[in-house]
């Protein structure tokens, strides 16, 4: 028994189309469920005839394609699958919404890891339809797959703080990493042009180049800053898909071509998108720092003294407030208070204030971090605004609520050219009339770097567990 190629062919456009879809619904927030479920179905309908495709064969023209051992494919296939959905259900259940973005840069590398598997694999095959096409392929899947190993391992230590977010600059680090790619065109043009019956030739030359792969995935990433890691997660997704999509040429796999055209293409722009938002460029950021040979770093200024309230003040505050805008950030995730700022929201929007968020591009570890949690705790949508829609009314804003954000809301990137995040766009919470920052200590944020708005006039700093403290308020209200 076998399956028409012609009905594989047919559900993997089903499923491309579903995932199509998905990125449609995704886009926005009252749609982003219905978009969740396009990408689950159309994940269950790839599944489904590649493991059929796999198990009892395909059929073109007559003559048969694959599993010629018939069930005994799904051998192989089942263990894998078994141990793969236990542990994918396991980690889903035990991993909390603040390591998502370091789970999400683990996953990217397994999928690197997955390219060059596949891509060693092919390089074995000798029985090809086009010999140089291949072995194109072949290179540019493992460079791409090694490159987003390395990459996602170094951004799952940073992001979950296993070795510093602070940016590595090796002297010529901008030289190495084109002297790189210029190696890797020059290899694959030898790799083409060598006799495929000189194997151990051409298998020596394939694995010098994943090491070199491999040192500029970790040489890039480890050249980028905290400040940029939210840019690197959505880049390394770009990496990713690019990745499954050089796997898919060397499966022969259309289904696997189409979506990692889309996740990579998708990434790719997410993340320009992402670095207009932070006055970045684009290419220095993917290209790990290009065209900065050395990260600057902030003088020790005197700012003066900031002052302290307490939780019965700040309720004293909002309750004589009639708008009210609450901006968080990663410490918000990292306190789990998504659900006492929600009730927060609800407790003065019933008396009457004005409340709502203002959620900076990059705000967390990875883009929408924020929306989540809050889509989480049930936040009307209409009530969270991005920045742009929400700086101009700030100065009219009786209160501010920055709630775990610290570089989001740094005016050193407006006032302070040295910076090293000089120039990128913030939430202009200072113009509000009093300003009220929740936060652990006076420590500086991820990007390294002080921030004057704990110092201003119309400051105070609330200390302590965002959640605790939140709970706190809510009680004296």
């Amino acid at each position: 028994m076998t399956i028409s190629y012609t009905l594989a062919q047919a559900a993997y456009i089903v499923a491309g189309l579903l995932f199509i879809l998905a990125l449609s619904g995704l886009s926005k927030h009252d749609t982003a469920r219905m978009g969740n479920r396009y990408g689950i179905a159309g994940m269950a309908i790839a599944l489904v005839t590649t493991i059929a495709a796999a198990t009892i064969g395909q059929e073109s023209d007559g003559a048969q394609i694959g599993a010629e051992s018939g069930w005994q494919g799904l051998a192989w296939i089942a263990p894998a699958m078994i141990v793969a959905a236990v542990l994918g259900m396991t980690v889903a259940k035990r991993v909390e919404m603040t390591q998502m973005p370091e789970l999400i840069a683990m996953l990217h590398s397994f999928v690197g890891l997955a390219a060059v598997l596949v891509g060693w694999n092919s390089s074995y095959e000798s029985d090809v339809l086009y010999p140089k096409v291949h072995d194109v392929e072949v290179f540019v899947g493992v460079f791409i797959g090694a490159v987003t190993l390395t990459g996602s391992i170094v951004a799952y230590l940073k992001l979950s703080a296993k070795i510093k977010s602070a940016p590595l600059s090796l002297p010529a680090h901008n030289m190495i990493n084109l002297g790189i790619i210029v190696a890797f065109f020059v290899m694959t043009a030898i790799y083409v042009a060598m006799p495929r019956d000189n194997e151990m030739a051409r298998q020596s030359l394939l694995g010098i180049m994943t090491l070199v792969a491999l040192f500029l995935g970790w040489h890039l990433v480890m050249s980028i800053g905290g400040g940029d890691m939210p840019v690197v997660v959505s880049m390394l997704n770009s990496y990713s898909g690019w990745a499954a999509a050089a796997a898919g040429f060397l499966l022969n796999n259309d289904l696997l071509i189409i979506t990692g055209a889309l996740v990579g293409s998708s990434g790719a722009f997410l993340s320009y998108i992402m670095c207009r938002a932070m006055n970045r460029s684009f290419i220095s950021v993917i290209a790990g720092g290009f065209g900065v040979e050395g990260g600057t770093v902030s003088a020790d200024t005197d700012y003066g003294e900031h002052r302290e309230i307490q939780a019965e003040g700040a309720a004293e505050l909002l309750s004589h407030a009639k708008s009210v805008v609450i901006t968080p950030g990663y410490g918000m995730a990292t306190a789990q208070a998504q659900h006492a700022v929600a009730e927060l929201t609800k407790t003065l929007r019933a008396k009457g204030v004005n409340v709502r968020f203002g959620i900076h591009p990059v705000a967390g570890r990875l883009p929408g971090h924020m929306n989540v949690l809050l889509a989480e705790a049930k936040v009307p949508y209409d009530i969270v605004l991005e920045m742009d829609e929400i700086n101009d009314d700030l100065a009219d804003t009786d209160v501010v609520l920055v709630i775990g954000a610290n570089d989001t809301v740094n005016p050193a990137a407006i006032d302070e050219p040295g910076s090293p995040i000089a120039g990128m766009p913030v939430l202009h919470v200072w113009e509000a009339k009093d300003v009220i920052v929740f936060k652990r200590s006076m420590a500086v944020g991820y990007a390294g770097v002080q921030n004057p708005l704990f110092f201003r006039p119309n400051t105070s700093m609330l200390f302590g567990d965002a959640k605790v403290r939140v709970e706190d308020i809510l009680k004296a209200l």
